[in-house]
């Protein structure tokens, strides 16, 4: 038995709830510019020296590893100096966004959810940060707090440089996707966890996100089922039980304090059930948070910024992300 979902908007309390199939209205794909090249002319390591965590023994000069099976899409492993890839509009208009990649957090997917991301967001004056963070299971200390670590550092370095980058430090968001997406939700929900000793005057500044787009994100392990991995890698098995596992967990903290959110998610997700996204909309109304969601009749899991046909009604989600970001930000 199959079942077709027509577009629809719910509106109500804080949220706007779409929810999007096959009756939507078709339109002509877009043409965009050929992707760039990984890394990108422009790039900032995020610490000034060794990375917090570091164990004795890891080589300074050490480079990430592209993953044969992944070479076309820059899956890297092995990020021992977690830098930032920076994208530049031509005509910035102060926004930006700190982009997550997925990987399960055993690989960081630079291209499809990363290097595509900019390649839409630029042309409609979005400053576009790929985060290259570092993962959890290659022999760092306290494994769980490294990719957090990296994002908040990378918040607060962006907002440190905001006059250099031409943005504003107010207009600055995420957008994680899958692992990633939990990545994201963490920094949402825990901004302000003390993972790392400050380093320099950037650690001053506020590591929260003004919005969070969260793509086919896990936003609970103990819900999240046996197909998606990212809880046992985080934490080298099975997720454990209290505090330590709790920090992680995004539904059980979600608070009137989150900022506005985004979400996307196919319906026939078979890695991320589409229900973490759904639960976290539940939460943000809850608690009235401002939240939006799209859920896509189909598109599986990882399609990432570029990779849905134009048959999808689904294909032009990001740039409704770009278009609800400027409706969140003054």
């Amino acid at each position: 038995m199959s079942m077709t979902i027509g577009r629809r908007t719910f509106i109500g309390g804080a949220a706007a709830f779409g929810l999007t199939g096959t009756a939507a209205a078709q339109s002509a794909p877009k043409v965009f510019a050929p992707a760039p090249p990984w890394p990108p002319r422009e790039t900032l390591m995020l610490w000034p020296t060794l990375p917090p965590g570091t164990p004795p023994g890891i080589a300074p000069s050490k480079q990430p590893v592209p993953l044969p099976l992944g070479t076309p899409q820059r899956w890297e492993k092995g990020i021992r100096h977690p830098y930032l890839g920076v994208f530049r509009p031509q005509r910035p208009d102060g926004r930006a966004v700190l982009v997550m990649p997925g990987g399960g957090y055993v690989f960081v997917s630079l291209i499809n959810e990363g290097v595509n991301v900019a390649r839409v967001l630029n042309p409609l004056g979005i400053t576009v940060f790929v985060l290259a963070y570092r993962l959890p299971g290659e022999g760092w200390f306290n494994r769980t707090d490294v990719p957090l670590q990296d994002a908040q550092r990378a918040m607060r370095l962006i907002r440190a440089n905001a006059a250099h980058y031409r943005i504003d430090p107010a207009k600055l968001g995420i957008l994680g996707f899958s692992a990633g997406g939990h990545l994201g939700g963490t920094l949402t929900v825990g901004h302000a966890d003390p993972v790392y000793k400050a380093r320099d005057t950037a650690d001053s500044l506020s590591a929260r996100p003004a919005f969070s787009g969260l793509i086919y994100p896990v936003t609970q392990f103990a819900s999240a089922g046996p197909n998606s991995r990212s809880g046992p890698n985080l934490f080298g098995g099975p997720p454990p039980a209290g505090a330590a596992s709790a920090r992680f967990d995004v539904l059980t903290r979600a608070s009137a304090a989150m900022p506005p959110l985004f979400l996307a998610h196919a319906m026939d997700d078979g890695t991320v059930s589409v229900g973490q996204s759904i639960a976290l909309v539940e939460a943000a109304r809850r608690h009235k948070v401002p939240v939006e969601a799209h859920l896509l009749e189909r598109g599986g899991h990882g399609f990432g910024a570029l990779s849905l046909p134009p048959t999808n009604p689904g294909h032009k989600w990001l740039e409704w992300f770009a278009t609800w970001t400027a409706t969140h930000v003054k």
